[in-house]
């Protein structure tokens, strides 16, 4: 039998270990080398080109922390954090952020991570503009998909708004879906294989997020080792965090509808697209 404190610190210090060890080794910032390779399993298995990362939030519930106040309350009546990642098409996180307010929306959180500092700074190193596949012109950036909680920009593409929409913008809208539906996967895979996750972490707020970061590296080690091939599942219990919609810019809507056009033209179609909307 151990004390309260002793598990408690035995718990950060394993954690905070795990996360120091193999963040570097499975969640390092991609090279623009990597970039490339993350895009063309994006185009094989999800048909979406030019695609580098799907981005989504998920509540983690936690046990009220102290002198919160509702900072970490949400308008579920539950006490959590946000959980914000990005994930590539083999269902590993390129990149978390855990431990903001559970009343943040996906856009703020995304907005004041550093990934989204780094992305709106253009500072990862992402490829250059490329002619998507089959065609010569125009070249397109590369992009992460995302769904209306997030803005649309040069290198981040969202859904259409769902109020009377053309063929071409429902078909983007379900080619945006089948890349985005990733990050889903990895969350759901997560949250079943680290099953701490299906209810409220019952320890300090500081050492629950150290648990979810150790969580999530691991989760990417056991892939990387065990192969892609086992079953994956949508299925899992994290609330998904606050939906807010935020307004995009021009630019962004032009990059949409020049992929909404490809993905109607015979170069970029799939054959069940219509069956499938």
């Amino acid at each position: 039998m151990i004390g309260k404190s002793t598990a408690s610190n035995i718990i950060k210090e394993t954690c905070c270990a795990i996360w120091d060890v193999l963040h570097g080794v499975v969640m390092s910032k991609p090279s623009k080398e990597e970039w490339l390779k993350i895009a063309e399993v994006f185009s094989q298995t999800c048909n979406f080109p030019n695609c580098v990362g799907a981005l989504d939030g998920k509540h983690i519930r936690v046990i009220k922390p102290k002198m919160s106040g509702s900072r970490f309350f949400n308008y579920k009546k539950f006490f959590l954090v946000v959980l914000f990642a990005v994930s590539d098409a083999n269902y590993c996180f390129r990149y978390i952020d855990i431990g903001s307010y559970g009343s943040s929306s996906d856009s703020a959180v995304f907005s004041h991570s550093d990934f989204g500092h780094l992305l709106n700074r253009n500072a990862l190193d992402l490829p250059g503009d490329t002619a998507l596949p089959g065609t010569t012109d125009p070249a397109l950036p590369f992009v992460f998909v995302g769904d209306e909680a997030f803005a649309l920009g040069e290198h981040l593409m969202r859904p259409y708004s769902s109020r009377g929409l053309s063929l071409e913008r429902r078909i983007f809208n379900y080619r945006l879906t089948r890349a985005r539906r990733v990050v889903e996967c990895a969350f759901g895979i997560l949250s079943n294989k680290w099953r701490f996750l299906h209810s409220p972490i019952n320890l300090k707020l500081e050492n629950a997020i150290s648990a979810v970061k150790a969580a999530c590296v691991l989760h990417n080690f056991v892939r990387q080792r065990d192969g892609f091939n086992f079953e994956d599942s949508l299925e899992h219990s994290m609330e998904r965090s606050n939906f807010t919609g935020v307004r995009g810019n021009r630019h962004g809507a032009t990059i949409r509808d020049k992929f909404a056009d490809y993905f109607m033209s015979p170069e970029g179609e799939v054959p069940w697209q219509l069956q499938a909307i």
